[in-house]
């Protein structure tokens, strides 16, 4: 399994460089919004990308149907790869994954590519608006690249189920990346119950972002996440865990820090990418669990905490 990523991120001066070489980076523009209608992300592609970006559908291509797996669970690994051959993924070429500017979305691209295996995938700091913003060049209309020939293999990266989440919560850090007034259960927009899993531990993402809506520095985040509940030893080094579905939910190959097991849920897998990909930046390696709270919801047998402070209410679906 890889190491935990030295580099997942990309500036914009790097980019535009590489660019130009001889054999340039495959680029995938993957813009999306939660709540925005179906085929806006499409629309803001061909009006204008990032040259030679092909337009990948998160919905679509970067998830499985919604169901008891969550809104957003794990594509098909066949149909994942062929997604990405399409759209000219190569396991030998740089793949660089942008969004709008958060780089929520792009962070979901890069988790799964990793997932399925490629091991050099880099996300653009700050996204399309950061391109724009130093003057770089956009085009419009829709880009059909040459095909590519990306293998997927799955595994590449640490992964939790139910189980494993609440077994996080209870022994380690599982961190929640949704807003402030979605975990306490004040205001939920999606979902049909409020709330957040016990013992989790909320660090929004917009909290891990700069006013410009890059990342901010490594050693910003590690602080972030030290006050949040990890040791302040400094970034630590990984080593593998045990476990699986049946013996604690932690798929095999995921990764403790020092002592302590780390996770991160959201909604449904896509915020909560974002977070694995900031915690990588500050030194450490987490699992995502994938379905998140949109699975967590399906089994009303599942507790529920609400309030800042996490009070269990075990069952309550009110």
């Amino acid at each position: 399994m890889p190491a935990i990523d030295p580099r997942p991120l990309i500036e914009v001066s790097e980019l535009a460089g590489r660019l130009r070489a001889a054999a340039p980076p495959t680029l995938l523009d993957v813009r999306w919004q939660l709540g925005s209608p179906p085929g806006a992300g499409a629309e803001g592609h061909r009006a204008a990308h990032i040259p030679g970006a092909a337009y990948v559908d998160l919905d679509r291509e970067l998830a499985g149907p919604a169901g008891p797996a969550g809104r957003h669970p794990l594509p098909d690994v066949r149909r994942f790869e062929a997604a990405m051959r399409r759209a000219g993924v190569s396991g030998r070429r740089l793949v660089v994954v942008y969004d709008a500017g958060s780089s929520v979305a792009a962070a979901r691209g890069w988790w799964l590519l990793r997932y399925y295996g490629h091991r050099d995938v880099v996300v653009l700091n700050g996204g399309l608006a950061a391109w724009t913003a130093a003057g770089r060049p956009v085009e419009a209309g829709a880009v059909l690249p040459e095909p590519g020939d990306f293998a997927a293999a799955a595994g590449g990266m640490p992964l939790l189920d139910a189980a494993g989440a609440a077994r996080v919560a209870e022994r380690g850090v599982l961190f929640d990346a949704r807003a402030p007034e979605r975990f306490g259960g004040e205001s939920e927009p999606v979902d049909p119950v409020a709330g957040h899993i016990p013992g989790a531990v909320n660090v929004p993402g917009s909290e891990l972002l700069d006013a410009r809506g890059r990342f901010l520095a490594p050693a910003r985040l590690r602080e972030r996440f030290q006050v949040a509940g990890l040791d302040s030893g400094g970034p630590p080094a990984g080593r593998h865990g045990a476990g699986g579905p049946d013996g604690g939910g932690v798929a095999p190959g995921a990764i403790e820090v020092g002592a302590i097991e780390v996770g991160a849920y959201c909604g449904s897998g896509v915020s909560a990418a974002h977070e694995v990909l900031a915690l990588e930046l500050a030194g450490y390696r987490a699992a995502l669990y994938v379905g998140s709270w949109s699975e967590w919801i399906r089994d009303p047998g599942r507790p529920v905490a609400r309030g800042p402070g996490g009070q269990a209410r075990a069952g309550a679906r009110s």
